[in-house]
C-alpha cells in the first residue's frame, strides 16, 4: 500500500468517488516544512468533481515550523497512479516525512504551480 498526504480536495467525498471509485479512510498526521498556497484551476473535469475553481497547493519552505495538517490515506499503486491523473500540471508528487515520522506521497506545487500561484497573488 501507499502512503497519500491529503491537505485539499482529495479528502473530499465527491473527488474520492470520482478519482477511486470508493470512499478512503485516513488518519490525521502533519507535514513539516511547507506552507498552503491557493491556485486557480481550468480543468473543466477537476472543477466538476472539487465544485472549486481555487485549490490549495502545497509550497516548500524547508522551515518545520511551517506545518500543514491533513489526511494520510493507504492506497493501491494503481490508486496512486489514478490521483496522478486528477492531479494538474501545477502539481507534482514527492515523497515527504511526516511529524508522526512517516513517509508518504504529498502533491505540491511544481515551477509551473508556483507562477500559477504567483499569478493569483
Amino acid at each position: 500500500m501507499e502512503a497519500l498526504f491529503s491537505y485539499g480536495t482529495l479528502q473530499q467525498k465527491q473527488v474520492q468517488l470520482d478519482t477511486f471509485g470508493r470512499l478512503l479512510e485516513g488518519q490525521s498526521d502533519t507535514l513539516l516544512g511547507y506552507q498552503v498556497g491557493e491556485i486557480e484551476i481550468t480543468d473543466a473535469k477537476v472543477i466538476a468533481s472539487s465544485g472549486k475553481t481555487h485549490h490549495p497547493i502545497l509550497k516548500y519552505t524547508g522551515n518545520e515550523q511551517d506545518e500543514v495538517t491533513g489526511t494520510v490515506f493507504l492506497i493501491s499503486a494503481t490508486e496512486l497512479s489514478q490521483a496522478d491523473t486528477y492531479e494538474v500540471d501545477a502539481y507534482t508528487r514527492v515523497s515527504a516525512s511526516l511529524k508522526s515520522g512517516n513517509t508518504c506521497w504529498i502533491y505540491a506545487a511544481t515551477e509551473k504551480g508556483k507562477e500559477k500561484e504567483k499569478n493569483n497573488d
